[in-house]
């Protein structure tokens, strides 16, 4: 009996430019014409990616700027809006790893709660707060191996295995914070996470280097790529993303630099929440689309016997996205005790978790596994933030922004549904 040959699996395309190497499409450059073209039989065949929720973001930003014209975009809401997205960001970043496998995670909240009770208690004992965050980052990624190996090797259903670990996890942070109350946190560098903001110049000289850095990769391999006569889309198309980036990030900038503050006290600056988030983003995207472990993941939550056959170890990247998924909960935790100054004893119960699933979902990452990017974790979570802040700023009771968020997911989850099945029919 011989032994399958071993093949390198890659990542299932899902871009324009690349769909057009398989359509047989001349190499090279394709024109503007061409391209819409293209993306246009992209989304009639089911492959929306992320743009329900792009055009669900604007229209509630829209709304919610006529219902609320003298605050809703002030500078000061729109701080507090980055803070508010930013731990439900970072969870569902992490998160979207395992729906990608087609899996659930129902336990990364709690997983925050303890990944922080942890650091507030090392704290108290007058340890540094760099080693406190490291070390609760080890106790998320022993946590993550556990429910990972629970789902690969012993082969329990993730749903089981995390919703049992959901629960024992609290009386895990309990027994660490103990029955008083809550532990504060009286660090200013772990305080200044969701609390603090960037000085003012600091602020533009990120926001502009990133832009550089943005067009100058885009730029480079558009360049590289026309260079060896591959599928590349138009210069135009190039040229515009950058455009896009550099206005939304630039007034952004702008407005975020001027003081927002009604007291003496100067209150500007980007809050440093922003670049968090934004370098995770960054980094967990060229692992999804630039690694071979990304790919890996890809083809798993796409056909998970098919890349066994392959010769991918499909339980060492299911312990990998658990591990991955348990460390950015941690962070989570760790930017939301920031926000309170403390930890309590239900850190990361409640809605925690659903909304960081909603995020996920409604950004794009498809509920049935292999299609989703580390982006729809960002739109996702500025929709759930917007929704919230909105409906907050109208005066309108808790129990809409509940209805609204669950009708804003059940569409979300119609339209992957929807998607998936013209995919299949497509045969894409």
């Amino acid at each position: 009996m011989t032994t399958p040959k071993k093949v390198e699996v890659t990542k299932p395309v899902d871009d324009v430019e690349a769909r057009a190497m398989f359509a047989g499409d001349a190499a090279g450059p394709v024109s503007l014409g061409q391209y819409w073209q293209q993306y246009t039989n992209k989304l009639r065949a089911g492959d929306v990616g992320s743009l329900p929720a792009i055009l669900g973001l604007v229209v509630l930003l829209i709304v919610f700027t006529i219902a609320a014209p003298g605050t809703f975009l002030s500078t000061f809401n729109l701080a507090n809006l980055l803070t508010q997205a930013g731990s439900i960001c970072v969870l569902a970043m992490g998160i979207g790893f395992v729906l990608l496998l087609g899996h659930i995670d129902l336990s990364a909240g709690v997983i925050g709660g303890v990944g922080a009770g942890v650091m507030a208690e090392m704290l108290l004992k007058g340890l540094p707060w760099y080693l406190t965050i490291l070390i609760a980052l080890l106790v998320g990624v022993v946590m993550g191996v556990f429910t990972g190996v629970l789902v690969s090797a012993v082969g329990i259903p993730s749903f089981v295995v995390t919703l049992a670990t959901f629960l024992a996890y609290q009386g895990v942070l309990l027994w660490i914070i103990g029955t008083g109350g809550t532990v504060p946190i009286n660090n200013e560098v772990i305080v200044a996470v969701s609390n603090g903001n960037m000085p003012v110049t600091l602020g533009w000289i990120v926001v502009i280097a990133s832009i550089a850095a943005y067009a100058g990769i885009n730029l480079v391999v558009y360049q590289r790529r026309r260079s060896a006569n591959l599928v590349t889309p138009p210069l135009q198309v190039i040229v515009l993303r950058i455009v896009v980036i550099a206005v939304l990030l630039l007034g952004a900038t702008f407005l975020l630099s001027q003081n927002r503050s009604k007291g003496t006290i100067p209150l500007e600056g980007i809050p440093w929440i922003a670049p968090i988030v934004g370098v995770l983003l960054v980094f967990w995207t060229f692992i999804q689309n630039r690694t071979a472990f990304g790919r890996h993941v890809y083809a798993v939550g796409g056909n998970a016997e098919a890349a066994r056959r392959a010769g991918i170890r499909v339980g060492q990247i299911t312990i990998a996205c658990f591990v991955i998924s348990s460390a950015m909960a941690v962070i989570s935790g760790i930017i939301a005790a920031s926000r309170l100054n403390s930890v309590t004893p239900d850190a990361g119960a409640g809605n925690t978790l659903l909304y960081a699933v909603a995020a996920a979902v409604i950004g794009g990452t498809s509920l049935f596994g292999g299609k989703g990017k580390a982006r729809d974790a960002i739109i996702g979570g500025l929709v759930i933030a917007v929704i919230d802040n909105g409906l907050g700023l109208l005066g309108l009771q808790a129990y809409i922004k509940y209805i609204v968020t669950g009708l804003v997911l059940l569409l979300a989850a119609s339209v992957d549904a929807i998607s998936r099945r013209r995919r299949a029919s497509a045969g894409r």
